[in-house]
Protein backbone atom coordinates (compact mmCIF):
# COMPACT_ATOMS: atom_id res chain seq x y z
CA UNK A 1 0.00 0.00 0.00
CA UNK A 2 3.02 2.28 -0.15
CA UNK A 3 4.30 4.73 2.41
CA UNK A 4 2.45 4.96 5.73
CA UNK A 5 1.48 8.58 5.03
CA UNK A 6 -0.21 7.59 1.75
CA UNK A 7 -2.42 4.87 3.13
CA UNK A 8 -6.17 5.17 2.85
CA UNK A 9 -8.90 3.80 5.09
CA UNK A 10 -12.47 3.61 3.83
CA UNK A 11 -15.54 3.66 6.04
CA UNK A 12 -18.58 2.38 4.16
CA UNK A 13 -21.77 3.68 5.78
CA UNK A 14 -25.09 1.89 5.37
CA UNK A 15 -28.61 3.21 4.75
CA UNK A 16 -29.20 6.25 6.99
CA UNK A 17 -32.90 6.89 6.29
CA UNK A 18 -33.27 10.26 7.96
CA UNK A 19 -31.61 9.28 11.25
CA UNK A 20 -29.52 12.38 11.87
CA UNK A 21 -28.61 11.62 15.48
CA UNK A 22 -27.40 8.13 14.58
CA UNK A 23 -25.33 9.64 11.76
CA UNK A 24 -23.74 12.24 14.00
CA UNK A 25 -22.90 9.60 16.61
CA UNK A 26 -21.43 7.33 13.94
CA UNK A 27 -19.32 10.19 12.59
CA UNK A 28 -18.01 10.82 16.12
CA UNK A 29 -17.17 7.14 16.59
CA UNK A 30 -15.43 6.96 13.22
CA UNK A 31 -13.35 10.03 14.06
CA UNK A 32 -12.27 8.55 17.40
CA UNK A 33 -11.51 5.18 15.83
CA UNK A 34 -9.54 6.72 12.99
CA UNK A 35 -7.44 8.90 15.29
CA UNK A 36 -6.71 5.96 17.56
CA UNK A 37 -5.75 3.38 14.95
CA UNK A 38 -4.89 5.25 11.74
CA UNK A 39 -3.10 8.44 12.68
CA UNK A 40 -1.55 9.89 9.54
CA UNK A 41 -3.69 7.80 7.19
CA UNK A 42 -6.23 9.41 4.90
CA UNK A 43 -9.88 8.62 5.61
CA UNK A 44 -12.74 8.37 3.13
CA UNK A 45 -16.45 7.96 3.86
CA UNK A 46 -18.42 5.95 1.31
CA UNK A 47 -22.16 6.42 1.73
CA UNK A 48 -24.15 3.53 0.29
CA UNK A 49 -27.32 5.56 -0.43
CA UNK A 50 -30.81 5.98 1.07
CA UNK A 51 -30.03 9.09 3.07
CA UNK A 52 -33.72 9.98 3.25
CA UNK A 53 -37.22 8.71 4.17
CA UNK A 54 -38.67 6.93 7.22
CA UNK A 55 -36.60 8.75 9.83
CA UNK A 56 -37.44 12.26 11.10
CA UNK A 57 -34.51 14.30 9.76
CA UNK A 58 -33.89 13.67 6.06
CA UNK A 59 -33.11 17.33 5.41
CA UNK A 60 -30.62 17.33 8.28
CA UNK A 61 -28.96 14.14 7.02
CA UNK A 62 -28.50 15.58 3.53
CA UNK A 63 -26.96 18.75 4.94
CA UNK A 64 -24.77 16.79 7.36
CA UNK A 65 -23.22 14.49 4.76
CA UNK A 66 -22.73 17.38 2.35
CA UNK A 67 -20.95 19.36 5.05
CA UNK A 68 -18.59 16.44 5.51
CA UNK A 69 -16.31 15.31 8.31
CA UNK A 70 -13.07 17.26 8.87
CA UNK A 71 -10.09 15.47 7.35
CA UNK A 72 -12.17 12.94 5.39
CA UNK A 73 -13.12 12.82 1.73
CA UNK A 74 -16.56 11.49 0.78
CA UNK A 75 -18.16 9.35 -1.92
CA UNK A 76 -21.93 9.58 -2.29
CA UNK A 77 -23.90 6.75 -3.86
CA UNK A 78 -27.50 6.91 -4.98
CA UNK A 79 -30.21 4.82 -3.34
CA UNK A 80 -33.65 3.90 -4.57
CA UNK A 81 -35.24 6.35 -2.12
CA UNK A 82 -33.33 9.26 -3.65
CA UNK A 83 -34.63 8.16 -7.05
CA UNK A 84 -38.22 8.22 -5.81
CA UNK A 85 -37.70 11.72 -4.43
CA UNK A 86 -36.11 12.94 -7.66
CA UNK A 87 -39.07 11.65 -9.65
CA UNK A 88 -41.39 13.77 -7.50
CA UNK A 89 -39.16 16.80 -8.00
CA UNK A 90 -39.73 16.38 -11.73
CA UNK A 91 -43.39 15.37 -12.02
CA UNK A 92 -46.85 15.86 -10.58
CA UNK A 93 -47.85 12.32 -11.53
CA UNK A 94 -49.96 10.90 -8.72
CA UNK A 95 -48.51 7.37 -8.94
CA UNK A 96 -44.93 8.65 -8.50
CA UNK A 97 -45.89 10.69 -5.44
CA UNK A 98 -47.94 7.85 -3.98
CA UNK A 99 -45.03 5.42 -4.34
CA UNK A 100 -42.69 7.81 -2.55
CA UNK A 101 -45.05 8.99 0.20
CA UNK A 102 -46.06 5.44 1.14
CA UNK A 103 -42.41 4.35 1.34
CA UNK A 104 -41.25 6.88 3.89
CA UNK A 105 -41.44 10.01 1.78
CA UNK A 106 -44.02 11.67 4.01
CA UNK A 107 -41.39 12.02 6.75
CA UNK A 108 -38.99 13.57 4.24
CA UNK A 109 -41.62 16.05 3.08
CA UNK A 110 -42.19 17.01 6.71
CA UNK A 111 -38.48 17.63 7.25
CA UNK A 112 -38.60 20.12 4.36
CA UNK A 113 -41.70 21.84 5.79
CA UNK A 114 -43.85 20.58 2.94
CA UNK A 115 -47.34 19.83 4.36
CA UNK A 116 -48.50 17.10 2.00
CA UNK A 117 -51.93 16.98 3.65
CA UNK A 118 -52.50 20.68 2.95
CA UNK A 119 -50.43 21.30 -0.16
CA UNK A 120 -51.11 18.11 -2.09
CA UNK A 121 -48.98 17.38 -5.15
CA UNK A 122 -46.94 20.35 -6.34
CA UNK A 123 -43.46 19.67 -7.70
CA UNK A 124 -42.65 23.38 -8.07
CA UNK A 125 -43.37 24.05 -4.41
CA UNK A 126 -41.38 20.95 -3.45
CA UNK A 127 -38.41 22.22 -5.46
CA UNK A 128 -38.60 25.52 -3.60
CA UNK A 129 -38.68 23.73 -0.25
CA UNK A 130 -35.74 21.46 -1.10
CA UNK A 131 -33.60 24.15 -2.73
CA UNK A 132 -31.50 24.16 -5.88
CA UNK A 133 -28.25 23.24 -4.16
CA UNK A 134 -29.70 20.09 -2.61
CA UNK A 135 -31.38 19.13 -5.88
CA UNK A 136 -28.03 19.49 -7.67
CA UNK A 137 -26.45 17.26 -5.04
CA UNK A 138 -29.16 14.61 -5.41
CA UNK A 139 -28.63 14.67 -9.18
CA UNK A 140 -24.88 14.15 -8.75
CA UNK A 141 -25.11 10.92 -6.74
CA UNK A 142 -23.27 8.06 -8.41
CA UNK A 143 -24.45 4.50 -8.97
CA UNK A 144 -21.24 2.63 -8.16
CA UNK A 145 -17.79 3.16 -6.73
CA UNK A 146 -14.86 0.80 -7.23
CA UNK A 147 -11.83 0.83 -4.96
CA UNK A 148 -9.18 -1.90 -5.33
CA UNK A 149 -11.06 -5.22 -5.06
CA UNK A 150 -14.23 -3.68 -3.61
CA UNK A 151 -17.40 -2.62 -5.40
CA UNK A 152 -19.76 -0.29 -3.55
CA UNK A 153 -23.36 -0.16 -4.75
CA UNK A 154 -26.69 0.51 -3.10
CA UNK A 155 -28.65 -2.72 -3.69
CA UNK A 156 -26.37 -5.13 -5.53
CA UNK A 157 -25.70 -6.42 -9.03
CA UNK A 158 -27.35 -8.88 -11.36
CA UNK A 159 -25.31 -12.12 -11.39
CA UNK A 160 -23.66 -12.95 -14.70
CA UNK A 161 -23.76 -9.37 -16.02
CA UNK A 162 -20.58 -7.31 -16.36
CA UNK A 163 -20.46 -4.18 -14.25
CA UNK A 164 -20.52 -1.86 -17.26
CA UNK A 165 -23.66 -3.65 -18.52
CA UNK A 166 -25.60 -3.51 -15.25
CA UNK A 167 -28.99 -1.77 -15.36
CA UNK A 168 -29.66 1.13 -13.01
CA UNK A 169 -32.86 -0.59 -11.90
CA UNK A 170 -30.85 -3.56 -10.61
CA UNK A 171 -28.12 -1.50 -8.97
CA UNK A 172 -30.77 0.36 -6.96
CA UNK A 173 -33.51 -2.20 -6.38
CA UNK A 174 -32.30 -5.80 -6.81
CA UNK A 175 -32.77 -8.33 -4.04
CA UNK A 176 -33.09 -12.11 -4.45
CA UNK A 177 -31.19 -12.81 -7.68
CA UNK A 178 -28.26 -11.05 -6.06
CA UNK A 179 -28.76 -12.05 -2.43
CA UNK A 180 -29.05 -15.75 -3.24
CA UNK A 181 -26.08 -15.83 -5.61
CA UNK A 182 -22.80 -17.37 -4.54
CA UNK A 183 -21.01 -16.28 -7.71
CA UNK A 184 -17.75 -14.38 -7.64
CA UNK A 185 -18.71 -10.88 -8.82
CA UNK A 186 -15.11 -9.92 -9.59
CA UNK A 187 -15.10 -7.64 -6.53
CA UNK A 188 -16.29 -8.00 -2.97
CA UNK A 189 -19.63 -6.18 -3.15
CA UNK A 190 -20.43 -3.84 -0.25
CA UNK A 191 -24.11 -2.91 -0.31
CA UNK A 192 -27.19 -1.94 1.66
CA UNK A 193 -30.89 -1.82 0.66
CA UNK A 194 -31.88 -5.09 2.36
CA UNK A 195 -32.11 -4.61 6.15
CA UNK A 196 -30.41 -7.18 8.38
CA UNK A 197 -30.12 -7.32 12.16
CA UNK A 198 -26.33 -7.55 11.98
CA UNK A 199 -23.95 -6.97 9.05
CA UNK A 200 -24.13 -9.97 6.76
CA UNK A 201 -20.69 -11.17 5.69
CA UNK A 202 -20.41 -13.65 2.82
CA UNK A 203 -17.48 -14.53 0.54
CA UNK A 204 -18.87 -12.41 -2.30
CA UNK A 205 -20.73 -9.58 -0.52
CA UNK A 206 -21.25 -7.66 2.74
CA UNK A 207 -24.63 -6.14 3.61
CA UNK A 208 -24.29 -3.08 5.88
CA UNK A 209 -27.94 -1.96 6.07
CA UNK A 210 -28.65 -2.66 9.74
CA UNK A 211 -32.10 -1.10 9.90
CA UNK A 212 -31.50 2.53 10.86
CA UNK A 213 -34.72 3.36 9.05
CA UNK A 214 -36.55 1.10 11.49
CA UNK A 215 -34.90 2.64 14.58
CA UNK A 216 -32.32 -0.13 14.92
CA UNK A 217 -28.75 0.95 14.21
CA UNK A 218 -26.50 2.56 11.62
CA UNK A 219 -23.33 0.68 10.67
CA UNK A 220 -20.00 1.43 8.99
CA UNK A 221 -17.57 -1.16 7.62
CA UNK A 222 -13.86 -0.38 8.07
CA UNK A 223 -11.83 -1.17 4.94
CA UNK A 224 -8.07 -1.02 5.31
CA UNK A 225 -6.84 -4.18 3.56
CA UNK A 226 -7.50 -6.47 0.56
CA UNK A 227 -10.89 -8.15 0.51
CA UNK A 228 -9.65 -11.68 1.15
CA UNK A 229 -7.91 -10.52 4.34
CA UNK A 230 -10.80 -8.35 5.48
CA UNK A 231 -13.27 -11.24 5.18
CA UNK A 232 -11.32 -13.13 7.85
CA UNK A 233 -11.82 -10.42 10.49
CA UNK A 234 -14.20 -7.64 9.35
CA UNK A 235 -14.50 -4.63 11.63
CA UNK A 236 -17.73 -2.65 12.02
CA UNK A 237 -18.62 0.54 13.87
CA UNK A 238 -22.26 1.09 14.82
CA UNK A 239 -24.45 3.78 16.35
CA UNK A 240 -27.93 3.45 17.79
CA UNK A 241 -30.66 6.04 18.24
Amino acid sequence: MGDHQERLVLYAIGDIHGQLEMLRELHRKILRYHRRYYGGWRGRLVYIGDYIDRGPSSRGVIDCVREGVPGFSSVFLRGNHEVMMMHCLETDARDAWLQWVTNGGEETLGSFDYPIGQKGIDRDHLRQCVGADRIDWLSSLRLTYVHADYLFVHAGVRPGVKLEKQREQDLLWIREPFLKSRKDFGHLVVHGHTPVDEPEVLPNRIDIDTGAGFDRKLTALVIDRPADELLEHPVFISAKG
